[in-house]
Parts: structure tokens; C-alpha cells; sequence
């Protein structure tokens, strides 16, 4: 994927400096990619509980459940991105390109690993949303996601990708 981000020196290398982060590749600490996933983690969880809240309350399907939560799981995955990057004043469009650059693939990633937890314990999906075993499940099921998400942002930010992007503007 192209990530079109521009040198750090266009957004304010002094600010990108001392954040210690870094845009073009390099080592990154295993704190620095837990950051960024727990920034991701936390877009995927409101949109993930949301969407499971939804689909649950109104009886769909678990797999109709699944769509709806890793439709809104992506959506605020990208709107918490997209409003830190239009804080550090770029346009719009340009906000946008940079959320789904830094965050699709952990977006994915977190999904996939996430969801698969939530259909593989066996009741979880069809609990409902008074049940601790539930919220207990999807509790699990993003610390997972969590955890083997972790190394995948670690992975990208030392490429120059990811949330190295996002970095980049701060």
C-alpha cells in the first residue's frame, strides 16, 4: 500500500524530533508499537462494542453482528486517527489518507484475530449483552487482539508505515 506521507520536515521535524519517533524506517521500541496499537485498539473496541451491541440487541446473526462491528470498528478506528492528524492542522482529505494509511492494516489484523476469538468460543456471540460471559469473551478476545497486533505495528513503524505515519505529524 502507498502511504503517501510527506517528510517529517513539512509538519515540523523539531516537534517529530522530540517525540523520538521515527518516519522512514528504523528500530521502534516494543512501547512505542504498543502505543500505537493501543491507539488502534481503542477506535476497534468503541466501533467492535458498538457494533456487537447493535447487532445483538436486534437479533441479527452472528455474522451479521460481525460485519456491522468490523464495519464501525474501522470507521473509528480511522475517525480517531483522522481528528489527532487534523489537530496537528492538515486538510481533511489529507487526514483521511493519513488515518487509512496508518491504520488499516492493524485495523485488519485486530479484526480478524478479534473476531475470530468472539466466533470461536463456543456461546459467546449468542450470550447476549446481560451476560458476563459476553463481555467476559470480547474482554479476551481484544486482549488477543491486542497482543498479536503488537508486533505487526512494531513491524510497520520500523518501515516507515503505519502509525510511523501518523508519528511523522507530531
Amino acid at each position: 500500500m502507498h502511504t503517501d506521507h510527506a517528510p517529517a520536515t513539512t509538519y515540523g521535524a523539531a516537534g517529530h524530533a522530540a517525540h523520538g519517533h521515527r518516519s522512514h524506517g528504523g528500530p521502534v521500541s516494543w512501547a512505542a508499537a504498543a502505543q500505537a496499537t493501543l491507539h488502534c485498539l481503542l477506535g476497534c473496541a468503541v466501533g467492535e462494542v458498538l457494533g456487537m451491541v447493535i447487532g445483538t440487541a436486534l437479533g441479527w446473526s452472528a455474522g451479521a453482528t460481525v460485519v456491522l462491528a468490523v464495519g464501525l470498528a474501522f470507521v473509528f478506528g480511522y475517525a480517531f486517527t483522522a481528528r489527532g492528524v487534523l489537530r496537528a492542522g492538515l486538510p481533511f482529505r489529507r487526514a483521511l489518507r493519513v488515518a487509512l494509511a496508518a491504520d488499516t492494516v492493524s485495523i485488519a489484523v485486530m479484526e480478524l484475530v478479534d473476531n475470530g476469538v468472539m466466533l470461536g468460543v463456543p456461546g459467546a456471540m449468542e450470550a447476549g449483552l446481560d451476560s458476563a460471559f459476553f463481555w467476559g469473551a470480547l474482554a479476551v478476545a481484544l486482549a488477543v487482539a491486542f497482543v498479536v497486533t503488537t508486533p505487526v505495528n512494531r513491524w510497520l513503524m520500523g518501515r516507515g508505515r503505519g502509525h510511523a505515519v501518523v508519528h511523522a505529524l507530531h
